[in-house]
């Protein structure tokens, strides 16, 4: 809320401007801006519903991960997006995820969750050494990214190219590769 306990569009805007223009039920509440308001600033253009809880503001820039940010926020900012649309942020390899994939916290395995089309989710717990940060969003850091991909089984081709693209970039180093080997092995490892 603003100084006078009115509601603070710069104080909404602050936040939204860390979240490509994005917002949540919560965050609006926090800026003093009520369901009612809310809906509003809709009628009025002003603010636009991207889906159930999270608002965009209209005016705002378009932003380069904008789909991810719905989704993060979506995961009440506790989601890591993961696996092949990790690999995809990091440009390791020529992969194409038609899905995108998060892991949220392992303790969410027992929660009931809409979770939105096109997204899997993965319950597992990211430590913030194994976070890298793309914008507003964040990623499993190169070396989890390619331990998760190894254990998920993607196909070989793409994980040994992932892995090599790591290297060469001095993203990871050889014995950071643990994983990768084990899950190439018998399928030429990294060299084929």
């Amino acid at each position: 809320m603003g100084v006078d306990g009115k509601p603070s569009w710069d104080r909404l805007y602050e936040m939204a401007s860390g979240q490509e223009g994005h917002f949540t039920t919560q965050q609006a509440a926090e800026a003093g801006y009520s369901p009612q308001l809310l809906r509003k600033h809709i009628q009025a253009g002003r603010i636009d519903r991207v889906r159930r809880g999270i608002y965009r503001l209209v005016h705002f820039p378009a932003g380069e991960h904008e789909d991810l940010v719905v989704i993060w926020l979506w995961s009440e900012r506790q989601g890591v997006f993961s696996h092949q649309t990790a690999l995809g942020l990091h440009e390791l390899s020529d992969v194409l995820p038609s899905k995108i994939h998060l892991s949220v916290p392992a303790s969410w395995s027992s929660r009931r969750l809409r979770v939105p089309t096109g997204v899997i989710v993965h319950y597992a717990d990211v430590a913030k050494s194994e976070r890298s940060w793309f914008g507003a969003v964040p990623a499993t850091s190169p070396s989890r990214t390619l331990d998760d991909c190894s254990r998920d089984k993607i196909s070989p081709d793409l994980l040994r190219q992932a892995a090599r693209d790591a290297l060469a970039r001095g993203l990871v180093g050889k014995r950071e590769l643990g994983e990768v080997r084990r899950a190439l092995r018998g399928l030429g490892g990294l060299a084929a």
